[in-house]
């Protein structure tokens, strides 16, 4: 039975993935990994992950068009989308809201922030 502590990272910057994934799991997270929005959405077909952490700036499908691809799909509905990017104008925090998601960092960001919001968003839910 799941725990309801699954969070899904996807950046295709390997070195981020890395170290989201040594800070998140150190917080007693299940955590699955993406490089793009196409590795993620197969990865989303059997892992429902109560948090998805997307960066923008992705090859094939960038980190607004897997938000709304995630906000399309009924089963996860409850899935909170947390931005993680280095895009941070107004126009890219609008659009990254109006794509589904319920929190947008920008890069370079502080960890403890992150955390953070994870456990306020899980706790949310």
């Amino acid at each position: 039975m799941s725990s309801g502590k699954k969070v899904l990272i996807v950046d295709d910057e390997p070195n981020i993935l890395i170290a989201l994934e040594f800070l998140i799991r150190q917080e007693g997270y299940e955590v699955h990994k993406a490089q793009d929005g196409q590795q993620a959405l197969q990865v989303l077909n059997y892992f429902k992950p109560q948090i998805a952490i997307l960066d923008v700036m992705m090859p094939r499908m960038d980190g607004f068009e897997l938000a709304k691809r995630i906000r399309d799909q009924e089963e996860l509905a409850d899935t909170a989308i947390v931005f993680l990017t280095a895009k941070g104008t107004q126009e890219d925090r609008f659009k990254g809201y109006a794509n589904g998601a319920e929190v947008y960092l920008t890069k370079p960001f502080d960890n403890q922030e992150l955390i953070d919001t994870i456990n306020d968003l899980i706790s949310c839910h």
